[in-house]
């Protein structure tokens, strides 16, 4: 069913599919039985960059061009993220795995 209503929306223009979203909201308000998860940090930026373009009366094209680039910032960042995470996990996993080589020992003691 989700994917059929994703079909359907794909088909119309962007001023429509802001109808249904402000619809969804209402519907979410008065019927939801749990609480959506909230968006990441991320997704919170878009969506109040989102709600104030539609408030200002930015037309629907323009919205939907300027969600389409902080899309792609946001994989950008998200990626760049991932990176940073896989980088410290392998300097941990580096910092605390077991050398396999013995310790150096000390040369033995001269005797003079």
């Amino acid at each position: 069913m989700r994917e059929r209503i994703v079909r359907k929306l794909e088909s119309l223009p962007d001023d429509r599919v802001y109808e249904i979203l402000d619809y969804i909201d209402f519907l979410e308000s008065k019927y939801a039985r749990r609480t959506a998860p909230g968006p990441n940090p991320i997704q919170r930026l878009a969506e109040n960059v989102e709600d104030t373009l539609r408030a200002g009366k930015v037309s629907a094209g323009a919205i939907a061009g300027t969600m389409n680039i902080l899309s792609k910032a946001a994989g950008v960042i998200n990626g760049v993220a991932n990176v940073g995470k896989s980088v410290a996990t392998d300097v941990v996993n580096v910092v605390t795995k077991p050398s396999s080589q013995p310790p150096a020992q000390s040369p033995p003691p001269s005797g003079e």
